[in-house]
């Protein structure tokens, strides 16, 4: 699949032509085809595969037009190893979204069997292999700008086909392909969970750097991955106006305060070594920016270079404003050889112990407590600071 996308009104173009050659991998049934409004003319070896009209549905928003617009595919039987010439032709101005841009995407589906045929396929491959590599996700369709998901369990049967490739295989490896939390239900029967987000074009020797141990994974978390849907916080807008009742408390602040267990906290990230966390120290820091310097005392445990992400949390317990539980301070990325120590210094800014009250930020003055570690659910070492 491969997309064109021009932004602004096309005044001196009236159609645009996109040529390619296809060679078929293997023989069977392939399906030719685009997405995108407006006419579209698309031939192989010269032979009109369709020429036709693609229009939106009536009542169809801006959003839904760019982010899911129609699809038309083609069948075309192929040989093993036969290349053909494509042409995809497209008259830019019968798209109603002409004046905004232009937006199409040629798309190629090679053949395939049943559902029921593929996930076998895959299981017998599984049960042959050293490792199984299993990658599964979301697409524009399923999250996107423009609308909200319904779900955030994985679409299709995905978690199916991880489920049985795990069984056949204990060394699975899951690469999560996805923009935003999706639910893991089999995050504790695989050998390793790896989220790798939307990678670019560059996505595919990335994974395999990682995958192979040449490069070490070093993302956290910037949001909480929950377990399942239950008590999860939603709203739903009325009279067009969405109502954040939430106030503070969303993502780990959530969980927090209403005692629910995520299946992945914020800030959470393994790599490919193992951390310790022997000590903290505090320093109320009066140069220019004010602030408080932690100095946490972390070292490599483990058998090969790492990079770990120490995370400074903030408290209040007995603060007479509505606070979090915690709350994230200040943070820092330090690497180490194997055995090595390091000394982690986090400046906290004095903003991060403010609240906002009678149209500015202000500083309740009192004894904060602090907390580091590697996420918002793991913070061995703990601190205070009195501030004025």
């Amino acid at each position: 699949m491969n997309g064109f996308a021009a932004i602004g009104a096309p005044e001196e173009i009236a159609r645009v032509e996109v040529r390619c050659v296809i060679r078929a991998t293997e023989a069977g049934t392939y399906r030719l085809g685009v997405t995108g409004i407006g006419r579209f003319r698309l031939l192989a070896d010269e032979a009109v595969l369709f020429d036709e009209t693609l229009t939106m549905r009536r009542g169809a928003d801006v959003g839904e037009t760019l982010m899911a617009p129609p699809v038309r595919l083609a069948p075309l039987d192929l040989a093993a190893g036969q290349p053909v010439e494509v042409r995809l032709e497209h008259d830019v101005h019968t798209s109603p979204m002409a004046g905004f841009g232009t937006f199409f995407q040629l798309l190629l589906e090679a053949p395939h069997g049943t559902d029921d045929e593929e996930l076998a396929a895959a299981v017998a491959l599984a049960a042959d292999s050293d490792v199984a590599v299993v990658v599964v996700g979301t697409t524009a369709e399923v999250e996107s700008e423009g609308f909200d998901r319904t779900s955030l369990a994985l679409p299709g049967r995905q978690d199916e086909l991880v489920r049985r490739v795990a069984a056949a295989n204990p060394r699975t490896v899951v690469v999560v392909n996805s923009g935003a939390p999706v639910l893991m239900p089999w995050a504790g029967e695989v050998g390793a969970v790896l989220l790798t987000w939307f990678g670019g074009q560059e996505f595919g020797h990335a994974l395999a750097d990682v995958l192979l141990g040449e490069a070490e994974p070093g993302g956290r978390l910037p949001t909480t991955w929950p377990a399942t849907e239950d008590g999860l916080l939603s709203g739903q807008p009325a009279g067009g106006v969405l109502d954040y009742t939430e106030g503070l408390f969303i993502g780990y602040r959530a969980f927090d305060r209403y005692g629910r267990e995520p299946l992945f906290p914020f800030g959470h990230g393994g790599g490919y070594t193992t951390w310790s966390y022997d000590s903290i120290t505090v320093d109320c820091d009066e140069a220019n920016p004010p602030g408080v310097a932690v100095c946490v005392e972390a070292r490599n445990i483990g058998s090969r270079p790492g990079r770990e992400v120490v995370q400074v949390y903030a408290s209040r317990p007995d603060s007479a404003v509505e606070r979090p539980a915690r709350w994230l301070a200040g943070f820092a990325a330090v690497d180490a050889d194997p055995g090595e120590t390091v000394n982690v210094g986090i400046l906290l800014p004095e903003r991060a112990f403010q609240h906002w009250a009678d149209g500015g930020w202000t500083l309740e003055a009192g004894t904060f407590g602090l907390a580091a570690g590697s996420s918002s659910a793991s913070l061995p070492l703990t601190a205070s600071v009195t501030l004025k």
